[in-house]
């Protein structure tokens, strides 16, 4: 693609702002995306290089994973915790063999950086914010051209996203914990670290057949594949059991880290206070339901007024137009709600009045029945889980 072919970006809104929403064909883009011939600009998520011969083994100690031992090129997910065990930074880690890059939403890397270089004490590493120098794109399949020394595009590494198969020590808290099973079987990502100066060229550098997609693709994909983002999907109660996050980001027997005594307790003894779900919404409405919006059940017998002034058990996180399925989103609710309940958005103006009910039906995700394992054989889990399918 020429420089003069170079599609118009429409900025998005929100956490993405910063870079393009869609490149003015939102559907073909995303069709793109799902075949695996298309990138998308994620220049503004954060980047942190953490070098040193201690490096692997230090992370080891601070996160929820086992990486003491993690081989050059593997990808994997780990976790930041406060000593609440509420999450402080989601990561996708791949380590080249001399640097450990360390991948986050937009503007958490200046606190992770400095977090981390507040615990490095004695040991040999030294972290650095790259987010200036690198830059993220994000494709559903491999590049044909990009990394090779001679190639199109000098890539530094590239992390693949685990999910939804369970890394070894994790254990599934989906209501299908099979992977084949998982609505996001099929999904398939990665991000691709390179230099931030070549994004000028990024259109130049793809191979025939090859489009920009912009994040109201990839967003619709990532909700298709019930895949949870941080700053998106969670807030400052959030724990890794409420959004599945055990499947791909801990390791339940590695040992201590901060936040380890909640996922260790939760896990053996209790149920999460919440559950992710997936939702489909009512086609025929105008537009999309706004991210913040609350979910009530819906009474046969209730007529809109009552739905109104109902008891919110739940909000919505986020919400995309998928090419196939229609409006989708993913809500977090209260976990005593009944799986087979029909939900209801309610969406408010700034006075707090209502100004529309939409009818969404959910499709459960992380199980009610999640949780409290010691004493109950893990096959009875699996077999409660799947009555909510």
């Amino acid at each position: 693609m020429s420089a003069d072919a170079r599609p118009t970006p429409i900025l998005g809104s929100g956490i993405d702002a910063p870079v393009a929403a869609h490149y003015g064909q939102p559907h073909a883009e995303q069709r793109a995306l799902e075949q695996g011939t298309a990138v998308v600009d994620l220049s503004h998520r954060g980047v942190v290089g953490v070098t040193g011969p201690d490096r692997l083994s230090w992370l080891h100690v601070l996160t929820s994973q086992d990486v003491a031992s993690l081989r050059p090129g593997v990808s994997t997910e780990m976790l930041f915790l406060d000593l609440r065990g509420r999450l402080e930074y989601d990561v996708a880690l791949v380590d080249d063999g001399a640097t450990a890059w360390l991948i986050v939403e937009p503007g958490l890397n200046t606190g992770l950086t400095e977090w981390l270089n507040s615990m490095r004490f004695a040991s040999r590493v030294e972290v650095t914010d790259r987010t200036d120098d690198i830059a993220v794109i994000g494709s559903t399949a491999e590049v044909p051209g990009w990394g090779a020394s001679d190639g199109a595009l000098s890539v530094h590494a590239v992390w693949e996203d685990p999910w939804p198969a369970i890394a070894p020590g994790g254990f599934p808290y989906s209501a299908a914990p099979d992977p084949e099973d998982h609505p996001g079987a099929d999904w398939s990502w990665r991000l691709y670290l390179v230099g931030r100066a070549e994004l000028g060229r990024l259109s130049e550098a793809l191979p025939q057949g090859w489009r920009l997609a912009g994040t109201l693709s990839s967003e619709a994909l990532r909700i298709a594949a019930a895949r949870p983002r941080q700053l998106v999907d969670t807030d400052e109660r959030s724990i890794p059991h409420e959004l599945d996050l055990l499947r791909t980001a801990v390791h339940l027997t590695k040992g201590c880290y901060k936040g380890q005594e909640t996922v260790a307790r939760v896990h053996n003894l209790g149920h999460p206070p919440r559950r992710l779900v997936q939702l489909m919404l009512d086609g025929s409405m105008h537009g999309l339901p706004e991210p913040g919006s609350e979910l009530v059940v819906r009474d046969p017998d209730a007529d809109e007024a009552a739905l109104a002034g109902a008891r919110s058990v739940g909000t919505v996180t986020s919400v995309a137009h998928h090419h196939e399925m229609g409006p989708i989103g993913l809500a977090i609710l209260k976990r005593t709600v009944d799986p087979e309940a029909e939900l209801v958005v309610r969406q408010k103006d700034a006075e707090g009045a209502v100004t529309e009910l939409v009818a969404a039906s959910q499709q459960v995700l992380v199980s009610p029945d999640a949780g409290n394992i010691v004493g109950r054989p893990q096959g009875d889990f699996l077999r409660g889980a799947r009555r909510h399918l």
